[in-house]
């Protein structure tokens, strides 16, 4: 059956209205396969990039089944990965139940958990909650777990890249077995799959794009950018047009976010247009920004990935990726911010020639090749220090070392080639005529041919040699 509006589906009129307050016209393909299945108590394994409508598509039959406030204990439970999108799906909850008088509330840590508790002590049908904070709580003696019988992971491939898995299956051992399961992904690799065998029974699997696809509203574009220098400069040309409204500027590091900060709010952006948040800010900071973003306070956001997947916003303009993911997956939820609720997005990636490797390995994952783009002639191109050339071909080093292990790299090679006419390759330290530098102990037993001075030194080395 086609579902065409959510009046087809079977829920209440409480739902119903809220969604129509929503401006949710008609159900997106997420929505349309999940829906009549969650109602139907199957389990459901979920593969759709976010902007898709994934968190209603769960919420609806969620809500709908739980319908009413009752009891003292949580019935349903909610597992995300970061603090930002528990507040999310906390406050989708809010607006989608809005007509019902069913109590929840959002667990995370970052802060004490005093608020929290005098909540869970009142009463609540609903819990939002990080793997951590559950976990701290139940242990506590605040949550009683008997009486969930619904459990949605969302951002399950998030989860595993950040290490949850011990604490996800420390809570499958606390709560009923009898329950129905829902778990969502962007992606769905090996990892994903023998999760799902080991949380879901006889799922049905719903995949409403390729996996790992990126947004169709998003127009993806690369720019071969030679180092960091060049990379500001470009940034400094696109802040300044006109139809930069609202950016996500995403960094690899805290540390090049903080500089992407400084630079912007000083010359480009008007200081109270601009915040940076990543790991190291505080959690109100953190909130207080995606706050000010959402309502458009902000024309700027800079940020790591551990923002990556915590902001609904429907009109981010443009994503900028200032530097690659290295997990390549977290380029589809960086691009994802863009594009949303049916509005057009730009994801520009800057590339620099270590970054060649990565973008190769992401376009794979996508299934599809990112359109490049020349520099626009008014972007001042600097020469790249020496430092930061020698860094880039260490990386390209390692990389191609990474696909090729008898590769021997370049600046072994580079060392050769750079050797005066006539003059022998130096051995391999494997020769047998090597002599021993000093200082060393040789490896053949009973053969000391360091120097007499230190013999506690030398003990200590023969030792490490063992």
């Amino acid at each position: 059956m086609d579902f065409t509006s959510f009046e087809q589906f079977e829920l209440n009129r409480q739902l119903l209205n809220a969604v129509a307050d929503l401006g949710y016209t008609e159900p997106t393909p997420i929505q349309q396969k999940t829906i009549p299945l969650s109602l139907g108590n199957h389990d459901v394994l979920g593969i759709a990039q976010t902007g898709t409508g994934k968190t209603a598509a769960y919420l609806l039959p969620l809500l709908m089944k739980i319908k009413y406030a009752q009891g003292m204990n949580p019935r349903a439970l909610i597992l995300a990965p970061t603090r930002e999108l528990v507040l999310q799906i906390n406050e989708a909850v809010g607006q989608i139940g809005k007509y019902t008088d069913l109590r929840h509330v959002a667990l995370y840590g970052g802060l004490g958990p005093k608020t929290q508790i005098e909540t869970l002590r009142k009463g609540v049908d609903l819990l939002v909650a990080t793997p951590g904070r559950f976990m701290d709580l139940y242990r506590m003696g605040e949550i009683v777990t008997k009486e969930i019988r619904t459990m949605v992971l969302d951002e399950a491939d998030k989860m595993m890249d950040m290490g949850f898995m011990p604490q996800i299956r420390s809570i499958l051992e606390v709560i009923p077995t009898k329950r129905q399961n829902l778990l969502f992904s962007a992606t769905f690799g090996g990892r994903v799959e023998r999760l799902s065998g080991e949380f879901l029974e006889a799922p049905i699997k719903v995949e409403v794009s390729p996996q790992a696809s990126t947004a169709e509203m998003v127009n993806q574009v690369l720019y071969e950018v030679p180092n960091f220098r060049t990379k500001i400069n470009f940034l400094d040309y696109l802040i300044s047009k006109d139809q930069f409204q609202r950016v996500i500027i995403f960094a690899r590091t805290k540390t090049t976010a903080e500089n992407i900060y400084k630079f912007l709010a000083r010359k480009v952006v008007e200081s109270d247009k601009i915040r940076v948040i990543h790991a190291n800010k505080g959690q109100n900071t953190r909130i207080n920004a995606m706050e000010a973003f959402k309502d458009g306070t902000l024309q700027v956001l800079v940020a790591t990935d551990v923002a990556a997947r915590g902001i609904d916003v429907a009109e981010v303009s443009h994503v900028i990726n200032f530097d690659l993911p290295l997990i390549y997956e977290d380029y589809v939820h960086r691009i994802g911010r863009t594009g949303r609720a049916k509005h057009t997005g730009e994801a520009i990636t800057f590339l620099t020639m270590a970054e060649e490797y990565h973008v190769q390995k992401i376009e794979k994952i996508i299934r599809m090749t990112i359109p490049r783009q020349p520099l626009p002639p008014q972007v001042e191109v600097v020469e790249t220090p020496f430092d930061e050339q020698q860094d880039m071909l260490r990386e390209i080093d390692l990389q191609r070392r990474k696909e090729d292990p008898d590769f021997k790299g370049a600046f072994h090679e580079k060392k050769a080639k750079n050797l005066p006419k006539g003059s022998k390759k130096p051995k391999s330290k494997s020769a047998g005529n090597q002599p021993a530098k000093s200082g060393l102990v040789s490896r053949r037993p009973g053969v000391n041919t360091a120097p007499k001075s230190g013999p506690a030194k030398r003990t200590s080395l023969r030792r490490g040699r063992r």
